[in-house]
């Protein structure tokens, strides 16, 4: 499997906590909900009735190979929302975007191109925000083993428990390697207003429901 290009992910980790003035919808254009492909099960609206349009995501392959983050870290992206993430013990229960510039991050919690989609085997890499726009992973430090973490993409609830959590640097850029069981890899910077560290919480698929 091909290695991320450490510089250029170091150019994205280093921003996750950028103090931006770009509105939530950065980057414009209509709202897509992502319809996945038919291995993927039923297509899934996620919690919103706003989407205008819609958009298909490239097929699951065999090998996963999360995607180069754009040089411009504020690169132009679509507004795609392939489902919700639902993490109880922290009060978050908010749309999932797809995407790796800041302008999908700034929206919400974004989903890694290129890494496992929720309830797929290996890693799915999910990062956000903790101090900026909606905070979502503010209070992902709180996060304990045994605590749930939810997604529901393609019409399939994906129940992951809580593993565990490490602070790292952001050279550490392993923390996005696909592995080969159903792991979930959620991060953020640390502490809150510092890029100086990560947050990392690291949970395993415990289990899955069609809805």
């Amino acid at each position: 499997m091909r290695r991320v290009a450490a510089a250029v992910v170091l150019v994205l980790l280093a921003n996750l906590a950028a103090l931006s003035t770009r509105g939530e919808e950065a980057g414009g254009g209509p709202v897509q909900v992502a319809s996945l492909p038919a291995e993927d099960l039923a297509p899934h609206v996620a919690d919103r009735t706003d989407f205008t349009t819609t958009t298909t995501l490239p097929p699951t392959t065999t090998t996963l190979e999360p995607v180069d983050p754009p040089t411009n870290i504020y690169e132009p992206e679509p507004h795609v929302v392939i489902g919700s993430i639902d993490v109880p013990k922290i009060g978050l229960r908010v749309p999932l975007n797809q995407g790796i510039s800041l302008v999908s991050i700034d929206r919400g919690p974004s989903h890694w191109p290129g890494t496992a989609l929720p309830g797929r085997v290996g890693n799915t890499v999910i990062a956000g925000h903790r101090v900026t726009h909606s905070k979502p992973f503010r209070h992902i430090d709180t996060l304990v083993p045994g605590d749930e973490i939810v997604f529901t993409v393609a019409g399939i609830r994906s129940v992951y428990l809580v593993t565990g959590s490490q602070v790292v640097t952001p050279k550490d850029t392993w923390i996005v390697n696909q592995t080969p069981d159903a792991t979930a890899t959620l991060f953020a910077c640390h502490p809150p207003g510092s890029a100086r560290y990560r947050y990392v919480v690291f949970a395993k698929l415990a289990s899955t429901t069609v809805v």
